[in-house]
């Protein structure tokens, strides 16, 4: 049972790391990987002396603070909210209904969300007229871009989400829960003494685990979101990989950003770790 996930992540994860060598050279696909000539840091120093670089840096942290502020505490929420349903039918139907956006793709949701902000016929637009308002150009505009991004990744993620919070909380004694009751505790202090210290372990590595890929705020969302309007506040590392490295057939480059990328993430799991551990959490390791 474990040898095609061990197989999985040996060829897929492990194999392909002695490609971020090629971060360290100059990589020439006519000359191979072995014998492209060695720079040392020179992509690094091309990175961050770039004039870009403090504005991607920027609006890459500031993507990813949103997701972790406004989006990670979500799935904690619906699933606390989804456990205290005890109509069987109703919680399985509101399950089911949270799940779907999880499996459409990103161009779908980009062009629901296109469809309803529009300043041609988008349904906020016309119900901001219809109100006595004035129409807001929401996809061109730098002051609505993270709100846009960051709402999209909550309706398309948070349901799928609550699963593991959902199995967590399956697992908490019911006695506890009677115990309480005959002590007088009502509906809200049963949750706080009882259902969150139970799955403050799972919260804690989920929110771990999540701070690893802290910088990867997804190529494909955004990519399709950004145009000339917004591109000041819209354009991060991964969008910048791919018009620079990718697109350019700069691919030591793009191979040193996605390292770079890879030191934060390492660096912010061994930190957060330690501290959970100091709080007397076990931790991912």
């Amino acid at each position: 049972m474990v040898l095609p996930g061990l197989l999985y992540f040996l060829i897929f994860k492990y194999w392909p790391m002695y490609g971020i060598f090629i971060a360290f050279k100059d990589y020439q696909p006519f000359l191979g990987f072995w014998n492209s000539p060695f720079v040392g840091l020179k992509h690094f120093e091309r990175l961050f002396s770039d004039d870009n670089f403090l504005v991607l840096f920027r609006n890459t942290l500031i993507l990813a603070s949103y997701n972790i502020l406004f989006f990670f505490p979500l799935p904690i929420l619906i699933a606390l909210m989804l456990n205290e349903l005890r109509i069987e039918v109703m919680k399985r139907f509101v399950q089911t209904l949270i799940y779907i956006p999880h499996f459409m793709s990103w161009v779908v949701v980009v062009g629901i969300a296109y469809i309803f902000l529009t300043t041609e016929g988008g349904m906020v637009n016309e119900l901001l007229v219809r109100i006595g308002g004035e129409k807001i150009n929401f996809l061109a505009s730098n002051e609505w871009f993270r709100t846009i991004v960051t709402s999209e990744v909550i309706w398309k993620e948070t349901g799928w989400g609550t699963i593991i919070f959902l199995a967590a909380l399956s697992g908490v004694d019911p006695q506890l829960y009677e115990a309480a009751r005959m002590d007088g505790a009502n509906r809200a202090r049963q949750l706080w003494h009882i259902t969150l210290p139970a799955i403050r372990s799972t919260i804690i590595i989920l929110l771990i685990l999540r701070l690893g890929s802290f910088l990867d705020t997804g190529f494909e969302q955004i990519f399709l979101m950004l145009n000339a309007m917004n591109r000041e506040v819209g354009d991060v590392f991964d969008t910048y990989v791919y018009s620079v490295g990718i697109s350019q057939g700069q691919y030591s480059f793009s191979t040193a950003v996605g390292l770079f990328k890879s030191i934060i993430g390492l660096v912010l799991v061994v930190s957060s770790n330690y501290f959970a551990k100091k709080i007397g959490e076990e931790g991912i390791y």
